[in-house]
């Protein structure tokens, strides 16, 4: 973990969220300032700076990610309507926290392009 990461102090506990899933490997919790009805952010607990790091030796954390939202899409009410994972890599590509995090957005119709 990171000293002064914002996710790595979620995941330790240092600053308050509203979680709606956590196993060893990731924590999903309400975004604070949502972009759709429901707008959760899944983070592995392990630092990993964005996608751009997947390797072999971290393949199976993204796929535990993806598995994640598709679980979590479930228990939110959305897997039916519809919903949307993102995320952003890099500066350029609207990263904000250098922690790799999905997106799962959804409860209402998204459109595209998103941005």
């Amino acid at each position: 973990m990171s000293e002064n990461c914002v996710f790595c102090k979620i995941v330790r506990g240092d600053i308050p969220s509203t979680k709606v899933y956590e196993d060893d490997l990731a924590l999903a919790f309400r975004d604070i300032t949502p972009a759709a009805p429901t707008h959760v952010l899944i983070v592995p607990k392990q630092h990993i700076s964005s996608l751009a790091e997947i390797s072999d030796a971290n393949a199976e954390v993204y796929a535990g990610l993806l598995k994640i939202a598709a679980q979590v899409a479930r228990d939110e009410g959305i897997a039916e309507s519809g919903y949307r994972v993102v995320t952003n890599i890099g500066d350029e590509g609207g990263q904000s926290v250098h922690h790799l995090h999905f997106h799962l957005l959804g409860g209402r119709k998204m459109t595209w392009p998103p941005g």
